[in-house]
């Protein structure tokens, strides 16, 4: 068995999860519940770190069972630190555990399953739009600059993941069209002649270069504009929806950070691709260029009528989606459902196993989440984190704002950074409940939670999804796209958009 447990992970994984789960169990019966749960914590983190190796799905979803086994939360029903399940004054079950974390963060399960699929019915248009930019454009910095705030403009709207699906698909594909020129037989040039061995050795590097320096700049875009609004990233919606925020509320008490970030973010990409440091800078070679541009030509000629008129389509459900999040017209869940529905009705796909496709980018991550509010929801039944939340709420008032965008950017840059919002919110919003802070000040503690877990996750692919999607797809290899040239490449970014946030976190939170 032990042989296809994890599947391809390496064998010092799989041993290291076995020892977990052996150690759990002597814990629990020799330490009792608290050490334990506070191991089943840095177990979890541990599998998030290394999810490069194995999906934390998987790897942290046999430790949430075992949690589940052991007593540590219950799947349905309210306990107390002993594990007995809680009643009401009649003597019935109280709800809680897993199914009230499940419940309570059901808008952002909706955003995840919904949304990103109405989105991928979009990705012609955003490929579009992307090709025009990409091949249009002759300035580096420019080029760079707008690939930089088109993502960031995007992911505040649509999906993080999404946005980074359609880099990924624009980049390979030039990268295929160069490759097939460069492997093939056919020699031409401007004059009907092209010497094949201008398109390998340094041009090659490059190309590969200059592809991969625009796509961090867009993964790190869509940082910048995830942070901004309530559909941004998943772990806003769900701060958005514990503290009653609609997406204009949102957007307008996050403004005060997020834009000078957002514009600090641009004035980096600026200085990167000037100075050339980090391993940015490199231009598109000319024989690239021209290979590309004939390549879009081409795609532009043999565009069908069905095409043009899916574009339109999408287009206009680009115009109505704005308006409904900013309206507020319905859960975000339900718009992406809707824009589902009309994409695929006015466009005439009605086959089931299209469909199906369109689910495939965000199910398995929809079933990391509910595995997230097993921990979570082992945390709150166990008490773990309300003695740290008491400390950091004893502190000035002025300083925890500062002190929460701190702990959440820490540990949002080496595990998952909607695991940690999620872990936060929920004791800030129980403190609020009891108590213990005011309206006000619950506000000013969530906008930290929020910028915390976005900005300075930004330093490792382990804090950002879309980061590590990049770094797991195809396209990383082509382009010779390592974890270390990720953090390398993320590190400026990192210090400015990090940097700046706890800046502005101090001077307008305390």
């Amino acid at each position: 068995m032990f042989k296809y447990f994890l599947g391809n992970s390496p064998r010092w994984f799989k041993m290291t999860m076995v020892g977990f789960l052996i150690f759990n169990i002597i814990s629990f019966f020799v330490l009792g519940k608290t050490i334990t749960a506070w191991l089943f914590i840095g177990e979890f983190i541990f599998t998030l770190a290394m999810a490069l190796k194995c999906y934390p799905l998987q790897s942290g979803g046999v430790l949430a069972i075992e949690a589940l086994v052991l007593g540590l939360t219950h799947p349905m029903y309210k306990t107390d630190k002993y594990g007995n399940i809680v009643n009401d004054s009649l003597g019935n079950p109280l709800k809680g555990g897993v199914l009230l974390e499940v419940e309570q963060n059901l808008e952002v399960i909706m955003l995840l399953v919904f949304m990103v699929a109405g989105i991928y019915f979009m990705k012609p248009l955003l490929m579009y739009i992307f090709s025009k930019v990409f091949t249009k454009i002759k300035s580096k910095v420019v080029l760079s600059l707008l690939f930089v705030f088109l993502s960031a403009v995007l992911s505040a709207f649509l999906d993080a993941l999404t946005v980074t699906a359609v880099l990924i698909s624009v980049a390979v594909g030039f990268y295929g069209v160069y490759h097939k020129i460069n492997s093939s037989s056919a020699d031409y040039n401007d004059d009907g002649v092209l010497d094949r061995t201008e398109l390998g050795g340094e041009t090659l590097e490059q190309f590969r270069s200059f592809l991969r320096s625009l796509i961090m700049h867009g993964v790190v875009g869509t940082a910048l504009g995830g942070v901004c609004t309530l559909v941004g990233e998943p772990q806003n919606l769900l701060i958005g929806e514990r503290v009653g925020w609609d997406f204009i509320e949102f957007f307008l008490n996050m403004a005060p950070i997020t834009l000078p970030v957002l514009f600090a973010g641009l004035l980096t990409t600026v200085v990167l691709e000037t100075t050339g440091w980090f391993g940015f800078g490199a231009k598109l070679p000319a024989v690239a260029a021209k290979i590309i541009e004939n390549y879009t030509l081409e795609e532009d000629k043999k565009r069908t009528d069905k095409q043009k008129y899916g574009l339109v389509i999408q287009g206009v459900s680009a115009i109505l989606l704005i308006a409904g999040l900013a309206l507020h017209v319905a859960p975000v869940g339900f718009i992406g459902l809707a824009l589902i529905i009309v994409q695929t009705a006015f466009m005439g796909i009605i086959d089931e196993h299209q469909l199906g496709h369109a689910f495939e980018e965000a199910l398995p991550f929809t079933g990391l989440l509910v595995v997230f509010f097993v921990i979570v929801a082992m945390i709150h039944d166990q008490h773990l984190f309300t003695p740290i939340i008491q400390w950091a709420l004893d502190q000035d008032p002025a300083s925890q704002p500062g002190l929460f965008y701190v702990a959440n950017g820490f540990l949002s840059a080496i595990s998952d950074n909607v695991f940690v919002a999620t872990v936060y919110i929920g004791e800030v919003q129980s403190a609020f409940k009891n108590g213990l802070i005011d309206r006000e000040h619950f506000e000013k503690l969530a906008i930290a939670i929020n910028t915390g877990t976005n900005l300075p996750s930004v330093a490792t692919p382990n804090g950002q999804a879309a980061f590590l999607f990049l770094l797991t797809s195809s396209l990383a290899p082509l382009i010779n796209l390592s974890y270390g040239k990720m953090v390398k490449m993320a590190l400026p970014y990192t210090i400015v958009l990090g940097g700046l946030g706890y800046l502005m976190v101090k001077l307008l939170l305390s």
